[in-house]
């Protein structure tokens, strides 16, 4: 595909963005009272309203022309058939897969790979329900109480927002832990929770060599020896999650006890496969399944749906409008249900490390923005936090509002006044309050001449914030995975117009590469020259002040 800057659609947005530019959000609506229908989209209990966007009918008319300029459904065509569209890798992208519940054949290499995929999710059901049913005891005959995943990146981050996200699905008397940072605190103080005779380590590595998560496993091992005493107790307090079978028996795992995925499994959209385990021990493997058929219906909905009523091609253009045509550098998610407040953090690494990229898929520097800066927290938190910079800062910041409509915890008046900060912020941010506005509120509160004056532009409210409200009617299983989903393919879609491969990650290599050099250099006697001034110093002090205990 050529630059999307060249695609005559780019160039006819070029030109709307100069014409409506200046237009006010308060203006759009009074010009057009069906606003609300004609931009809002339902997909069974989940309602997108993007009618607080800064568009016009000419202008999604454009975003959509965008799409097929850019082929996204040949694109869309080529993921779901499994050709191998992560070229640098030469690998092909099947999350989809790991949720096909409608079981297609799916091929890779001429193999369908749908028998190996339920395979591995009939040996999750098989282990998950014999530890819930307390069949599975740990080295001195008592069942699991406690599950610690041990990973990081893709392997900590969706299984850590999911198990969050889904509390009240979860087993009583079963707590599960998360495990990442290979800062030792991490692990020496969720360990100190734990009883070493009822907690089940789950370790997700698929090469089992990952730094950070073998240094916490190697841990969480020994924690366990210095009470068991026995190695072969090992096997009954430790599984993995890996594709290395040497290595998984070397630490005492019993093989029987690895769970494979493949390599066509991105890690930032691993949680469907067996990365999930610690997501199936907690809510039950029906319920991970419900998550599945949640995440496939989206997967259809995306596949079948024409672009114009299609939830994530519409949530991608209008990322793609701010991003390259206001210069909004970046995207808030702010999901008005507390058991969602891991769902930024994760939404971080499934764009940014998706779509940060200068490189295109023409292997040339790209000359254009891509993927933005992805930031939040849950309301109303964030309302006394940073929505002053949202309303009244410089920067344009679109952003995404979600919430249910039945609460999981429907105690006294929570809930509507929850949901009244919801609407209320959205509509602040597209109305804004005008300076004539801002004086007649004034003049009501008893405040004239210099003072009033003085305090009035500190009142005045610009308003035209843009933001997407996302309904759903409760948090269940099987809508939390069609929310996820819905995001995947909308990082997918803008991945596509900007021409960059969303599936590799060759940035986080460099830092890691590094490490590995100075780690030595950490151990060793004398001052470090072998880096630049910056950290050299930085290494030397640290060593200095590490001498003096």
């Amino acid at each position: 595909m050529p630059s999307p800057t060249s695609l005559p659609s780019w160039k006819a947005l070029e030109s709307n963005y100069s014409s409506i530019s200046g237009i006010h959000l308060r203006e759009l609506f009074a010009q057009d009272p069906d606003r609300f229908n004609k931009f809002s989209v339902q997909f069974q209990d989940l309602l997108l309203d993007f009618s607080k966007n800064r568009i016009t009918s000419e202008t999604f008319a454009l975003l959509l022309k965008l799409a097929e300029e850019a082929d996204l459904k040949s694109w869309i065509e080529k993921m779901f058939s499994g050709e191998k569209i992560n070229e640098t890798e030469g690998r092909a992208v099947l999350h989809v897969a790991l949720r096909n519940r409608a079981d297609r054949p799916i091929f890779v290499d001429g193999k369908d790979v749908m028998p190996e995929v339920n395979r591995v999710l009939a040996q999750m059901r098989d282990f998950t329900e014999s530890v819930r049913n307390g069949e599975w005891k740990g080295y001195t005959g008592k069942t699991i109480t406690d599950v610690v995943n041990i990973g990081i990146g893709g392997s900590d981050l969706g299984p850590y927002m999911v198990t969050e996200a889904l509390k009240p699905y979860g087993k009583p008397g079963l707590s599960v832990h998360f495990v990442s940072n290979v800062d030792g605190t991490h692990i020496a103080e969720t360990l100190k929770k734990l009883q070493p005779e009822t907690t089940l380590f789950v370790i997700a590595s698929k090469t089992f060599t990952t730094q950070e998560t073998i240094t916490n496993a190697i841990t969480a091992k020994n924690w366990f020896l210095e009470t068991a005493k026995d190695n072969a107790a090992i096997a009954k307090h430790f599984v993995a999650i890996s594709t290395n079978a040497k290595a998984v028996s070397a630490f005492g795992i019993d093989t029987k006890n690895m769970f494979e995925f493949w390599d066509w499994v991105g890690g930032r959209y691993s949680l469907w496969s067996a990365i999930g385990l610690s997501i199936a021990l907690f809510i039950g493997i029906d319920g991970f399944e419900a998550l599945l058929t949640g995440a496939h219906e989206m997967d259809e909905h995306f596949r079948q749906t024409p672009f114009e009523k299609n939830i994530p091609v519409i949530l991608a253009l209008l990322g793609v409008w701010y991003n390259n045509f206001f210069g909004a550098e970046s995207h808030a998610v702010l999901p008005y249900d507390q058991y969602l407040h891991r769902l930024p953090a994760y939404l971080q690494q499934g764009d940014m490390e998706s779509n940060g990229k200068s490189v295109s898929r023409a292997n040339q520097k790209v000359d254009y923005a891509t993927g933005p800066i992805i930031w939040g927290e849950p309301g109303t938190n964030g309302q006394h936090a940073f929505y002053q910079l949202i309303h009244q800062g410089t920067k344009l910041i679109p952003a995404d509002f979600l919430a249910p409509i039945h609460s999981q915890n429907p105690i006294g008046e929570h809930h509507p006044i929850l949901l009244s900060n919801f609407f209320a912020q959205t509509e602040a941010l597209m109305k804004g309050k005008t300076p004539a506005e801002a004086r007649l509120e004034l003049e009501k509160s008893g405040l004239a001449g210099d003072a009033l004056e003085a305090l009035l532009p500190h009142k005045v409210f610009e308003g035209n914030k843009p933001t997407n409200s996302i309904l759903f009617e409760r948090l269940s299983p099987k809508t939390l995975g069609a929310l996820i989903a819905m995001y995947e393919h909308k990082i997918f879609v803008q991945g596509v117009i900007w021409n960059v491969n969303s599936y590799d990650q060759w940035g986080v290599e460099l830092g890691k590469q590094l490490a590995k050099v100075i780690l030595p250099e950490l151990k060793s006697e004398g001052e470090v020259a072998a880096h630049d001034a910056s950290t050299n110093g930085l290494i030397n002090f640290y060593k200095q002040v590490k001498a003096k205990g």
